[in-house]
């Protein structure tokens, strides 16, 4: 590390903590030469996880994308910002553990929409017409005829106390 005011490599760290909510540590920081004193961050390197495009195209992930693209889904719902941020977190979690170098946006969709399910039934179903390309009013039909089936069946198998026996699961279309 050099000093930004000399360019001198040899400092001494004077105080270090942790920052970022713990995904860093601040250092304040002295250079041996003009002592002047200035503040770095030290933070893990993410892995680099590229997204194969439907054109074949690959860019970075970009996890406010994906935050962006849920937002959209969930305007105007009632659905907390931290719901879909713990989202947004379990799908970039999985997508790190499971994909060393490339997801296509086709498994994004595929989490994202596993992930709207269980959030809101709505967004959920906005995010699909997009996702899966409906163009007709039958599709949306569908899906809500389907969500519907799956509510009986949810309701039907219910345990006495009163809850589901088994966990719901999103709906192909």
């Amino acid at each position: 590390m050099k000093c930004p005011y000399c360019g001198n490599a040899e400092q001494k760290v004077l105080d270090s903590r942790p920052a970022r909510e713990g995904t860093a540590v601040r250092r304040r920081r002295e250079c041996d030469h003009c002592q002047r004193r200035f503040t770095t961050f030290e933070e893990p390197e993410k892995p680099r996880v590229f997204v194969v495009k439907r054109d074949g195209t690959r860019e970075d992930f970009n996890r406010e994308k994906l935050m962006g693209s849920m937002l959209l889904a969930c305007g105007k719902r009632p659905v907390a910002i931290q719901d879909l941020e713990h989202a947004v977190t379990s799908i970039e979690r999985h997508i790190f553990d499971e994909h060393e170098q490339e997801i296509s946006t086709s498994e994004i969709g595929e989490l994202v929409t596993d992930e709207l399910y269980r959030i809101d039934s709505i967004a959920y179903i906005r995010y699909s017409s997009v996702y899966r390309g409906f163009e007709c009013p039958q599709q949306f039909a569908e899906i809500v005829r389907r969500m519907q089936k799956e509510e009986r069946a949810r309701t039907a198998e219910s345990k006495p106390n009163g809850k589901a026996s088994r966990k719901a699961q999103p709906i192909d279309v």
